[in-house]
């Protein structure tokens, strides 16, 4: 899945250890979220994104959410065999959506293992209106620089509920609907509903014409 543009963030960088098994982000890059492989020389660097609230409102707008309270994506990438990358990570959140139901607000905690492999053998996807999974969803090409912020935006949108859902909210009736319009219920959407009322409608109809008939003929 593509991410939905990029979102500034500030990037925690921890401090290297002295053995150089973990590295500290290049300062360059800490701005932008920004991660050239090539700076890296295989040494294994931990990150720490938290976007700050005017990106979190950016990406609320952009995912379709009333809120996002809280979001942080932390982790680390490691070299891997002669040329490939893994990327493990924590995806947290608190997102806030409409219910599918009565549209009232329903909230989220998010709590994702995020992991991603990344190959130069990995090939590009092609361009086409078909879209093959493939059978290890976590295997993508080797980029020359990593975007942290389109990456956490990415996870975030594959982790949020399809169906948020209030708590006590039935799907017999849905009350969600603009001023001076009558709701639809699930029972008016259903198969054959319009042809229901049609046959109820006809039958009493018919109905009152037997009564009549009648009525003319005890008169005559």
């Amino acid at each position: 899945m593509a991410a939905r543009g990029f979102y500034p963030a500030y990037i925690n960088a921890p401090l290297g250890f002295k053995n150089g098994s973990i590295a500290a982000m290049p300062q360059d890059i800490a701005p932008s979220g920004l991660l050239r492989l090539a700076q890296l020389k295989r040494q294994t660097t931990a990150f720490d994104i938290v976007p700050d609230a005017a990106a979190r409102t950016a990406l609320a707008n952009d995912l379709g959410l009333l809120d996002l309270r809280k979001l942080r994506l932390a982790g680390r990438i490691t070299a891997e065999g002669g040329r490939d990358w893994l990327l493990t990570a924590t995806l947290g959140a608190t997102v806030v959506q409409p219910c599918v139901v009565t549209l009232d607000p329903v909230t989220t905690r998010i709590d994702e293992t995020v992991t991603r492999r990344y190959s130069p053998d990995t090939p590009e996807p092609a361009q086409s209106d078909e879209v093959e999974i493939p059978e290890d969803d976590t295997l993508e090409p080797l980029p020359d620089v990593l975007d942290l912020n389109a990456l956490l935006a990415e996870a975030l949108a594959l982790a949020l509920p399809v169906w948020p859902r209030s708590a006590g909210a039935a799907l017999g009736t849905t009350r969600a609907a603009p001023d001076g319009i009558r709701p639809l219920a699930d029972e008016d959407t259903r198969p054959f509903a319009g042809l229901a009322d049609l046959r109820d409608r006809l039958a009493g109809k018919t109905e009152d014409e037997d009564a009549n008939k009648d009525e003319d003929t005890r008169e005559g």
